[in-house]
């Protein structure tokens, strides 16, 4: 009988200690580091808090200048994204302190080449990058390992519609915790060594 109590105990120890941690997963994929840069890139993807909470740090002073990166292909019905964000930028009056960033991967790796090329274009070192709270972890790591010459950090733009921290209370949250976890895992063990 004490045979079969230590592979239970020990059991029932291992998904305790699964549990807790899975259940810290979620804050554990948030960054929110904003300092003064030189540069703003808001990652292409959500068009609407990221922009938002760019702009909003350009106002606090965090930077001069925002890329909005914006995929190539990318169209809503039959109008290219692409001059969408042009018009956007149009319509904020704020055209010396903003623009479009074409580019042309459809994955944060390939972004981070683009997003590299309208970086040189100001003269940027230290480059502060705005996305979705729960891909702010990844995003670090790839524009470290990608774009070495400049000094990377982040900034969360928070949606509580499609992430938080208590991910195992909401289907959205709970795919959207398991889908970065899952791209984190690729970056480690894949992409990070091409």
């Amino acid at each position: 009988m004490g045979f079969f109590r230590t592979p239970v105990v020990f059991l029932v120890i291992i998904i305790v200690v699964v549990a807790a941690l899975a259940s810290q997963g979620a804050r554990w994929l948030v960054v929110d580091d904003p300092v003064k840069s030189d540069a703003i890139i808001v990652l292409a993807g959500e068009t609407s808090v990221r922009p938002e909470h760019a702009l909003e740090l350009l106002h606090q002073g965090f930077a001069r200048h925002i890329f909005l990166d914006v995929e190539d292909r990318s169209s809503i019905y039959d109008e290219m994204l692409v001059d969408i964000a042009n018009r956007y930028v149009k319509k904020l009056g704020e055209s010396a302190h903003v623009s479009v960033c074409t580019v042309y991967g459809d994955s944060t790796f390939a972004e981070a080449d683009d997003a590299g090329r309208c970086l040189q274009s100001v003269g940027a070192h230290r480059v502060l990058i705005v996305t979705s709270e729960f891909h702010t972890r990844r995003a670090e790591m790839i524009f470290r390992h990608r774009l070495p010459q400049y000094e990377i950090h982040v900034a969360a733009a928070r949606d509580p519609l499609r992430f938080g921290d208590k991910w195992w209370t909401n289907r959205e949250w709970a795919k959207v915790n398991l889908d970065e976890w899952l791209k984190i895992f690729w970056w480690e063990a894949v992409d990070r060594w091409r």
